[in-house]
């Protein structure tokens, strides 16, 4: 395994930039945070439909009861995370900072659905056929849980006249001091290499490819050690260059194949999980586990206790914050996600939701905007922009509302990696004008 390090890492061919990696927290195994007093569980925390809400306050809940059914193929189940009384159903902020129908649920003891299988016993063999599992997963309320919160079931379910032959599972975590996923491969490798099989049966392909930046050596080889006796199973160790673990960036580095404009990974075969999502469908098909908790890590230059937490969905962030040691002094931004697409939290009330894989503490020093001067034209923004895009033609468009223009110069195409941001020597908010821009362009197409 060691050699295979040696040799030349693949990548993705356009941009990217090199920030810190700040992993402090690589090193640091998970550990479950004190179940919470009581959750707010929004009944959206994915891309699609809301769910629809089937409790009614002063209903008794056991720990992965339904709580919000699926509406809609586009849509997923929220379940109970706590056993207790629900107390409130109202509109509650998440970490975006939006409003969205939630559920209050206070806390009673810890009853779990008697369907559930909580042992850790590993079981190995998938006796659920494609249908079945593709159900199962969307019974269980199982989504993308790299931060897009894609339902799982609707990318399993490919398209008509399109052909899958590729699975690639994202084990990437390329953004600063996450680690979240990194810990899962190290800690939960065995039931990752089921959740990898039973893809592979829902998808019906025969290969699949663990992508992996070379900083997490560790995972490489275990991993890479498992996978020998695992047919059509194999572990790419990856150059670190963000966004390494882009769905597109990842593919053109992996298989060399370019999702064309406005398309999908399976418009060129392939579908892509990442390690958090398959250790979650692996609970899921094996265990009838619905997602009802997630790895979150905790971490920031002056936070006193850096950590990685298994936390209940549902759960206040402030629990997670008072669990590492509180918020240090001079903290000027509280994060969820991290530094590179990461957005400020302005309620610390606000729930830990499926998608949230971190808490970033910022200090003062470095959370401050820097003074925006005029653009120099020196193009660094162009040399690293992993879509071979103008990012500085986009925020000037986006500024002045050419809606029309921008949909021309592909601003759609932008997966906001904030690599233009990040290099501008003049501090111009790029990224924040090309989000504002994709909002009125969305807009324009619904008109």
């Amino acid at each position: 395994m060691a050699a295979r390090l040696h040799h030349k890492l693949k990548s993705f061919r356009l941009g990217g930039v090199h920030p810190n990696d700040m992993k402090l927290t690589a090193h640091v195994s998970i550990e479950p945070l004190p179940l919470p007093a009581f959750v707010t569980i929004p009944v959206i925390q994915h891309i699609g439909a809301p769910a629809k809400i089937n409790v009614q306050v002063g209903d008794t809940v056991k720990v992965g009861q339904i709580i919000a059914a699926h509406e809609g193929f586009v849509s997923s189940n929220i379940h109970a995370s706590v056993s207790g009384t629900v107390t409130g159903i109202h509109n509650a902020m998440d970490s975006s900072g939006f409003k969205h129908t939630a559920i209050d649920i206070q806390r009673d003891g810890d009853l779990w659905d008697e369907s559930i299988d909580r042992s850790d016993t590993l079981i190995t063999d998938i006796r659920l056929n494609q249908k079945e599992i593709v159900s199962r997963i969307m019974e269980m309320g199982v989504v993308g849980m790299g931060g897009a919160a894609f339902p799982s079931h609707v990318k399993l379910s490919v398209p008509e006249g399109k052909h899958v032959d590729h699975l690639i599972i994202n084990g990437v975590e390329c953004e600063p001091y996450l680690t979240a996923d990194h810990r899962l491969m190290l800690e939960k490798p065995k039931e990752l290499i089921v959740g990898i099989r039973i893809l592979m049966k829902a998808l019906g392909v025969d290969k699949a490819i663990i992508g992996i930046e070379n900083n997490k050596a560790d995972a490489i080889e275990l991993l890479d050690k498992l996978v020998q006796h695992e047919p059509g199973i194999t572990v790419e160790a990856l150059e670190v260059q963000y966004p390494q673990g882009s769905e597109k960036q990842l593919i053109q580095a992996l298989l060399d194949r370019e999702v064309p404009s406005g398309g999908l990974p399976s418009d060129v075969g392939v579908i892509v999980h990442n390690v958090g999502t398959t250790v979650a469908i692996y609970e899921a098909v094996q265990k009838n586990k619905p997602l009802i908790e997630r790895v979150v890590t905790v971490s920031g230059k002056e936070v006193r206790r850096p950590s990685n937490f298994m936390v209940r969905l549902g759960t206040p962030v402030i629990d997670l914050l008072v669990a590492a040691g509180g918020i240090p002094d001079h903290t000027g931004k509280i994060v969820s996600g991290g530094p590179m697409m990461g957005k400020a939290i302005a309620d610390l009330n606000v729930p830990v939701a499926k998608g949230m894989s971190g808490i970033l503490l910022i200090p003062e020093d470095e959370s401050k905007r820097a003074e925006s001067y005029n653009c120099v034209h020196c193009g660094k923004c162009i040399e690293v922009c992993p879509m071979g895009l103008e990012p500085y033609q986009l925020l000037l468009l986006s500024k002045k509302g050419n809606k029309e223009r921008a949909k021309e110069e592909h601003i759609l195409d932008c997966i906001e990696c904030g690599s233009c941001a990040f290099v501008c020597p003049s501090n111009r908010p790029i990224l924040d004008y090309i989000r504002l821009g994709k909002t009125q362009v969305r807009k324009l197409k619904k008109a």
